[in-house]
């Protein structure tokens, strides 16, 4: 498997982890593609309109998104990837679409996740760091 292809399978997890009909996600299936060191950052606009962040390890992460995936179906499907790797380092660009159904006509949100990835020795490609913003007035995802 190339380089690209095992990385890709890694950020196909991570939406196949989140993705899904309300109820509980199976939080085990973070070690298929998280680092145990990783950190995932929301960014968002403050009642102010400042940017903001929250920034969660693995376990902040699902205590975090846990009530939100049980009370919603939740589908975040990926429309665009572009991945540069050097060594044992690669970076990802994911953009995606989120739904509440998969037959929607219209995505609820579309944004994009920047995603870094370590070649762990033992583990093999796993995100270190994943920070993501949504499209919003004044910020469109462009195609790559």
């Amino acid at each position: 498997m190339s380089e690209e292809a095992a990385i890709g399978a890694v950020i196909d997890e991570m939406y196949a982890m989140i993705s899904g009909p309300k109820g509980p996600r199976d939080w085990s299936r973070q070690a298929n593609c998280f680092h145990p060191d990783a950190r995932q950052i929301r960014t968002s606009i403050d009642a102010d309109g400042r940017a903001t962040f929250r920034s969660m390890g693995l376990e902040d992460y699902a205590r975090d998104t846990t009530p939100f995936f049980a009370a919603n179906d939740f589908f975040e499907i990926e429309i665009g990837r572009r991945v540069d790797v050097l060594g044992n380092i690669a970076h990802a660009w994911s953009a995606y679409e989120a739904r509440a159904a998969l037959d929607d006509a219209e995505p609820e949100r579309r944004g994009i996740n920047s995603i870094q990835l370590f070649k762990d020795p033992d583990l093999g490609w796993r995100i270190m760091a994943m920070i993501w913003d949504n499209e919003r007035t004044g910020v469109a995802i462009t195609p790559f």
